[in-house]
């Protein structure tokens, strides 16, 4: 079970980083997509310590990450329903 949780983010981190080069950001890593998002945003995002980051500042970041990848994941979603008809 423990292997299928690493499996599953890992898979995640990629799905996250090729959504966003897909949308123009330059990330090699589902890491650096926070970054360069934060970047965007304005938001100062260290890569240790955050705490003084307020709860609006980190949803700006998440948000903009995470609906990109529920469209994706929809838009992937809906091409399997389509060939699966066909």
């Amino acid at each position: 079970m423990k292997n299928d949780n690493m499996q599953t983010k890992e898979m995640m981190k990629k799905l996250k980083a090729s959504v966003m080069r897909k949308r123009g950001y330059k990330v090699t890593t589902g890491q650096d997509v926070k970054y360069e998002v934060a970047k965007e945003l304005g938001v100062l995002l260290k890569e240790r310590d955050n705490g003084e980051l307020t709860s609006k500042e980190a949803g700006k970041v998440g948000g903009k990450i995470g609906g990109s990848m529920v469209k994706d994941m929809v838009n992937l979603a809906k091409q399997s329903l389509n060939k699966n008809i066909e």
